[in-house]
């Protein structure tokens, strides 16, 4: 790989999937699949952003986006801080701005954020210098879960195009699920949105997807793809299910409901015996373990990409709800 130096122009950001087209996707798989190698070795840290600073800033719970944007760019040789909100001067009442600012005087060269408001990134990138990479926001976007999970489904099927992927569950809240549509359509495979109706966006099919409340339409699915209710972006006294009881009889995934040479995916956390049956987690045809792995390589091709790809055309600016 060559050496990372800053391009000219507009800085490189990942802040949505529409920032990315076909061809940049297929370009971080690629590069994400030549640094899996690196996994198995003795020695697994690379020399390739060595010098670099890396400051992931995190204003929401999290372990597997976290954990492997941490030990991504630790494998590349980076500098890296992380700085969670609770214990910082957010707790004192900073606005998001300033403590960007902040991090923007230590000159990183990445800022990886997660954030409970949409378009947090974009102000980041707004405020800084660094190179800006959405680690979620809000219930908007997630792209680097997206690309993950692009990695695992071709690591396992052999292909992304003409795949049929059924997303089940909590589409309404969830940023994975968004995502994940987009970055589906880019590749050339078809999804479908399958929940209760209450828990379904107006007008997701926008996005390029089909939807259904019916899960026997996810029966011809490739793969299963589940989602957990997000009780955390749910206001109080929301009830967007009778009951998690109910919710769980009719689309929790069982291995009753899981066909013979279908493979199943959950982004995490899972909350077993809710939208998945533990013998469907723990069974062969659960790719979560793959998709963890596939996450450390992923945002270590992530980090390269946005340090060593000129960027093309202006960054998304502006929120969408």
């Amino acid at each position: 790989m060559s050496d990372p130096r800053v391009p000219a122009g507009p800085r490189r950001h990942l802040l949505t999937v529409s920032d990315l087209t076909s061809d940049d996707v297929a370009r971080i798989l690629e590069t994400a699949d030549g640094l899996a190698s690196s996994l198995d070795r003795e020695v697994k840290k690379l020399p390739t952003l060595r010098g670099r600073t890396v400051v992931n800033l995190f204003y929401e719970s999290s372990t597997r986006t976290l954990a492997s944007f941490e030990l991504a760019a630790k494998r590349l040789s980076a500098d890296t801080m992380s700085l969670r909100s609770s214990g910082s001067s957010v707790d004192k009442g900073e606005s998001l701005k300033d403590t960007a600012a902040t991090m923007a005087a230590y000159d990183p060269d990445v800022i990886v954020i997660r954030h409970p408001a949409i378009g947090a990134p974009q102000v980041v990138a707004r405020s800084t210098q660094a190179h800006v990479v959405n680690a979620g926001d809000g219930k908007h976007q997630h792209p680097t879960q997206a690309l993950l999970d692009l990695y695992a489904m071709e690591e396992a099927l052999g292909r992304l195009e003409g795949l049929h992927v059924a997303i089940v569950g909590d589409v309404l809240h969830s940023r994975v699920a968004r995502s994940l549509v987009q970055a589906l359509a880019l590749v050339g495979a078809r999804s479908t949105v399958i929940g209760p109706p209450t828990l379904l966006p107006r007008g997701i099919e926008a996005l390029g997807c089909a939807a259904s409340t019916d899960l026997a339409d996810a029966r011809d699915a490739d793969v299963l793809y589940v989602l957990r209710m997000q009780r955390e972006r749910m206001q109080a006294g929301e009830a967007f299910v009778p009951s998690l009881r109910e919710y769980s009889a009719l689309y929790g995934i069982t291995p009753e409901r899981v066909r013979p040479g279908q493979v199943v995916m959950h982004p995490g956390p899972m909350n077993r015996g809710i939208e998945i049956d533990p013998r469907v987690a723990d069974s062969d045809a659960a790719l979560v373990a793959d998709q963890v792995r596939a996450g450390l390589v992923v945002r270590m091709a992530v980090l390269y990409d946005v340090l060593t790809v000129a960027a093309v055309r202006a960054p998304v600016t502006e929120a969408v709800a």
